[in-house]
């Protein structure tokens, strides 16, 4: 699909979210270690899971509300907030007043108004681009995503600690911006029906109501054990990826002093601490941008069982390089392994999860495989006291150990499938196709 093609809302989406992401990566990883700094790491860990539990929270109404009430208000709302809070934010880190507790609300707001954003952004893809493109119109998204990885942190690692202010401003001007070409030039897309206000009835149901009906799915899913396996393997190996932007931010930057990373002659590159996390985030993003279809491609030739395994596996000795040596190097390999380990699944869980659920299921099955990370998310911050408590060392393999017990709970679920599918015991739901690659 050309550039041409496109719909002038995704145009408009597409040029202005990746302004955003750009100041967004350029501080979003360094919260941690600005929360650690500013009430220890007992308090900035309990911190960082409350706010994630709030994203949590809003972020099982957001496909609701943007069936309800419309991708373009729901987006048009979530921008405001997030313009509104990003002032508030750079009042807060002022050169007049400073505030972390401020900060910590407004940090806590743009992640409520993320959850509400993002179902509205992407049920407006689907909305106006056929079948046969949609893949491909999700990967242009991504892959501007992933290029903000790589751009974002470089410059945050100079910018959120000398200039954080000015950062700040720029991206409340921004986001403020957004809205108002949201408002201007975004039209709705939400498919109508021919009640009175447009929107679909099935939808229209209290927001307490709706709630009810979810939970009475998730109890029908929660009764999938194969699925609850699948669940619980990506809470285990989360607890290692989603350390990129808390334990090992912080760790880079108290633990890892400034070193030469490579000379030639007598030319060099020095570097360490919060400018050294940003630049390997910025590898992790490269590598992701750079190899996602080739790695996908490959791994898609291999028993899907194996592939998790190994990833699973890959996320816990990356965990164990990087608390084995403050060396800048060693770091980069750990990043190196970890990001593999990244690539290995990334092409392929969401097809796995397809063929797990139901065919009247599917999106409900999809919506409960997010608990992964989101769940995943909410814990990982207990990483950070848990450092204080038995050192980095110790919390590296101690995350090495939760991936290599998602290794073993994967390894469980596919002799779980084999056994099935060797037994003609499968669901008609899942494709027997799928039960049959195992991990032999």
């Amino acid at each position: 699909m050309r550039w041409k093609d496109w719909d002038l809302n995704l145009k408009v989406r597409l040029l202005g979210e990746g302004l955003i992401n750009v100041l967004f990566w350029m501080f979003f990883p360094f919260m941690a270690i600005y929360f650690a700094d500013s009430f220890g790491k007992g308090i900035a860990g309990a911190l960082l899971i409350l706010s994630q539990v709030i994203g949590v929270l809003a972020n099982v109404v957001g496909g609701y509300c943007a069936d309800r009430f419309g991708r373009k208000r729901m987006m048009l709302i979530a921008s405001a907030v997030d313009g509104i809070a990003f002032v508030v934010f750079a009042l807060a880190n002022s050169p007049w007043y400073h505030s972390p507790v401020l900060t910590f609300i407004c940090f806590s707001a743009l992640g409520v108004s993320s959850s509400l954003y993002l179902p509205a952004s992407h049920a407006m893809v689907a909305d106006l681009v056929e079948p046969k493109h949609r893949n491909e119109v999700f990967a242009v998204f991504y892959t501007m995503v992933n290029i903000t990885v790589v751009v974002g942190p470089i410059l945050g690692g100079i910018f959120f600690f000398k200039y954080r202010f000015v950062l700040l401003v720029a991206v409340a001007v921004l986001s403020l911006l957004l809205t108002v070409a949201i408002g201007w030039y975004i039209r709705e897309t939400v498919p109508r029906s021919e009640g009175s206000s447009g929107f679909p009835k099935e939808k229209k149901l209290p927001w307490h109501r709706f709630l009810l009906a979810e939970l009475k799915d998730y109890r029908v899913i929660l009764s999938d054990r194969n699925f609850m396996l699948f669940i619980l393997a990506g809470i285990l190996v989360a607890q290692t990826f989603m350390q990129l932007d808390l334990t090992v931010a912080v760790y880079v930057k108290e633990e890892i002093s400034r070193q030469t990373l490579f000379s030639f002659g007598d030319w060099s590159v020095r570097t360490g601490g919060a400018e050294f996390f940003g630049w390997l985030l910025a590898l992790n993003g490269f590598l992701v941008a750079l190899f996602t279809v080739v790695v996908t491609r490959w791994v898609n030739r291999l028993p899907e069982g194996r592939v998790f395994i190994t990833s699973s596996l890959l996320y816990g000795l990356s965990m164990l390089v990087f608390g084995s040596s403050t060396a800048l190097w060693v770091a980069v390999v750990g990043m190196v392994v970890l990001t593999v380990g990244e690539l290995a699944v990334v092409g392929i869980q969401e097809g796995f999860v397809f063929k797990l659920s139901p065919e009247n299921m599917r999106g409900q099955y999809f919506a409960a495989a997010s608990l992964r990370f989101s769940i995943g998310r909410a814990i990982a911050p207990l990483a950070i006291p848990v450092t204080a408590w038995i050192g980095y060392r110790w919390t590296f393999i101690l995350l090495g150990i939760c991936a290599f017990i998602s290794a073993w709970v994967y390894q469980l679920l596919f002799r779980r499938l084999n056994r099935m599918s060797k037994g003609n015991d499968i669901p008609v739901a899942q494709g027997r196709d799928t039960l049959e690659k195992g991990i032999s």
